[in-house]
């Protein structure tokens, strides 16, 4: 069952967690992407978005993603693999 399944909105918190907790500052600059879905209204707490158009769009990036590394792999960064950058 897909995040999109149990709940209908989503805020920065949420993609934050979707995205494997990434930092509020990555998913501000994700969201202002101009191909990232637009969001369905700016509450005070911040601007929330449908879950299924941003599990789409996080579908169709890794896909992306998946197309555009090179045949030998990601280049290397000098970290463990599966390691998370420091914020």
């Amino acid at each position: 069952m897909s995040m999109a399944d149990k709940r209908y909105l989503m805020g920065a918190h949420e993609i934050r967690m979707l995205l494997g907790g990434i930092t509020r500052q990555r998913v501000y600059q994700l969201t202002c992407r101009p191909d990232f879905p637009a969001p369905v209204a700016d509450l005070s707490q911040g601007k929330v978005w449908r879950a299924a158009d941003v599990e789409k769009w996080v579908a169709n990036r890794r896909r992306l993603q998946k197309r555009v590394i090179p045949p030998g792999g990601p280049p290397e960064t000098g970290r463990p693999p599966g390691t998370a950058i420091a914020d």
